[in-house]
């Protein structure tokens, strides 16, 4: 099993022949062995798969109505020796005095329950209510077949009694289609997994729309959905049909089948990650609003055999999931988020009279951004940046490079600036508390011969916490007494405290907040290459490419600034923690299981 976190979900449209029921039932049992080679928990097939859907008058037949059912026999003989999962197989099922198209659900060779499909397409190329009766006309609430007695309805849901999170509710084809699918009130009595045996067929874009409503169900019902459609071994006389399989999972499409596939059949497999889930929906509290309106649900519940299973994870971890690595995709991040932040910025000025703001630029990434952020608020607000007071504060470990594009972008920006050297009013507060960083004595010393000793210290005697924390603080000291602070500090720095207290984590308001590193440089390089020409492009790529340094403490005697990275670790690595455990809960092992099939940009030990 990958994780106890995950699901191995298989969606599986096998070689049909219309009519042929032993043969439709040996080609199952060829994927239902592959699914539990590759350690599959449930394996969901197609609308009338032991038949063929495009039976039509064939299904009044009692010849095929017999041979579906001793087909599904043959299933479950085979299963209990070679399938530990859960399987959901269409057929016709003659019960009641009628004829409904059903879901049959086998966990480990044990034929669960029925689900009859609730809603009969008849429009267009559609004939279902030709042929077999609703959910709704069923008069028992359980049905015979084989000699066993089994519940029958679409009220059931199947719970995983060892797998926590893995509750199975099951929809037929058109069933998905309706305003109120059966799955979302299934969802509402507890299902987790979402299983649609299907028979659509295919019209110019109606693949597109399929996948939409797909992965709009499974969002809606905070769920993974698993749709299986009939492929080409259909009956072509009205319609043709491509095989169609989706995985879907609280939105997003994990895997997708190719179509009109011919041969021994095609399965789709993916991981679902139930605990993620599970977070979402104990945190989307308005999502039990619903649960006492709805019918009431009968539970099957059941045990899925776990030994068998395949360790490694079949589902795409992005390294990266702050950024989107397609490029057109990645532009209208950057563009959304910039716009949210100009907006939130805005809102705050004008509810308290659009005062002048103070604004510290060091020539780094998340400065930068911030200085851009606030002269597009004010361009937006209709005031001129000259009410925008920046300032760069050089100390002792500021570089020529990074005080270069300070004083270019804030030139070019048509704000109103000023430089000041902090390092006196450092080295005066040191001596007033009579701190002598890393050993130097303070008296007698000036602000030139300390950075100079600082500069030929040994690279492990050059870190003082004192030191770079009274160079932040003077900073702030500033900023605040020149007006409303605009802060500066991104979302990576402050969920791991990568900021001093009572400096660079206040502010009067902070555009940045919610923007992780690994994100913030993409979106100053957006604004270079879309907002921006000449010197002030060449510095903003040029602010892109530097290496993050809070540069507090001097560069080294080789010339090497202190590198934010080589202490905490690599950013694109907290971001990664940062964003499963912030937005989805997940614990801790894992996210290391998670990280440990995502491919970074290094390798990590």
């Amino acid at each position: 099993m990958p994780s106890p976190s995950f699901l191995r979900v298989g969606v599986a449209c096998p070689e049909l022949r219309v009519a042929d029921c032993q043969f439709n039932a040996g080609r199952m049992l060829d994927l239902l062995r592959d699914a539990g080679g590759q350690g599959v928990d449930l394996v969901v097939f197609p609308e009338c798969g032991l038949t063929g859907y495009t039976c039509h008058d064939l299904f009044h037949q009692p010849a095929l109505q017999r041979s579906a059912v001793a087909a599904l026999e043959t299933i479950l003989a085979a299963a209990r020796e070679n399938f530990g999962g859960v399987a959901v197989v269409g057929l016709p099922l003659a019960a009641n005095g009628a004829v409904f198209n059903c879901a049959a659900v086998i966990a480990g060779g044990t034929l669960l329950g029925v689900v009859p499909k609730s809603y009969l397409p008849t429009y267009k190329e559609f004939y279902d209510a030709r042929y077999f009766a609703p959910a709704a006309a069923a008069t028992a609430d359980d049905v015979s077949l084989g000699g066993r007695t089994v519940p029958f309805g679409a009220d059931l849901v199947f719970p995983c009694l060892n797998l926590d999170g893995f509750v199975l509710g099951v929809e037929i084809c058109e069933d998905l289609w309706m305003p109120v699918p059966p799955s979302s009130l299934q969802t509402l009595a507890g299902a987790t997994v979402l299983a649609n045996l299907s028979a659509s067929n295919e019209t110019v874009g109606k693949a597109a729309y399929r996948r939409s409503l797909v992965a709009q169900q499974s969002a809606r019902c905070l769920a993974a959905y698993a749709y299986a459609s009939c492929g080409v071994g259909e009956s072509t006389t009205d319609l043709v049909f491509g095989g169609h399989g989706l995985i879907a999972e609280n939105g997003s499409v994990l895997a997708e089948s190719p179509r009109f596939v011919r041969g021994e059949g095609v399965l789709t497999i993916a991981d679902v990650d139930l605990q993620r889930l599970a977070h979402e929906r104990q945190t989307t509290t308005s999502f039990t609003a619903g649960r006492n309106q709805s019918p009431r649900f009968r539970g099957v519940p059941f045990m899925l055999e776990l030994s068998t299973k395949v360790p490694a994870l079949i589902r795409y971890v992005d390294p990266h999931p702050f950024v989107p690595s397609d490029a057109a995709t990645l532009a209208e991040r950057c563009d959304d988020v910039f716009s949210t932040q100009v907006a939130g910025l805005a809102g705050r000025l004008s509810a308290i009279g659009k005062p002048a703001v103070s604004i510290g630029v060091s020539g780094g990434l998340d400065s930068t951004l911030a200085l851009l952020v606030a002269c597009k608020t004010f361009d937006s607000l209709g005031e001129p940046r000259t009410k925008i007071r920046a300032m760069t504060m050089p100390g002792f470990g500021t570089t020529g490079r990074t005080l270069a594009n300070a004083r270019t972008l804030m030139g070019a920006l048509g704000v109103t600036w000023l430089e000041t050297d902090i390092r006196q009013m450092t080295f005066d507060q040191l001596k007033a508390i009579g701190h002598a960083p890393f050993g130097i004595p303070l008296a007698g010393e000036s602000v030139e011969s300390l950075g100079t000793k600082l500069r030929t210290l040994p690279a492990d005697n050059r870190y003082d916490l004192t030191f770079e924390n009274a160079q932040a603080r003077v900073r702030t000291s500033l900023l605040m007494n020149a007006g409303f602070v605009i802060g500066t500090g991104d979302l990576s720095e402050l969920a791991l405290g990568w900021c001093t207290y009572n400096a660079d984590h206040m502010s009067m308001y902070n555009p940045n907040v919610g923007i992780p590193k690994t994100l913030v440089k993409f979106l100053v390089r957006r604004a270079a290459e879309t907002e921006f020409e000449g010197d002030v492009r060449r510095t903003l790529l040029d602010v892109v490419a530097t290496e993050i340094s809070p540069e507090l403490l001097p560069a080294s005697a080789d010339g090497a600034a202190q590198s934010t990275e080589s202490t905490i670790g690599p950013y694109e690595l907290h971001d990664f923690f940062l964003y499963h455990v912030v937005r989805f809960g997940t614990p801790p092992e894992t996210v290391l299981f998670l990280a440990s099939h995502a491919t970074f940009d290094k390798a990590y030990a």
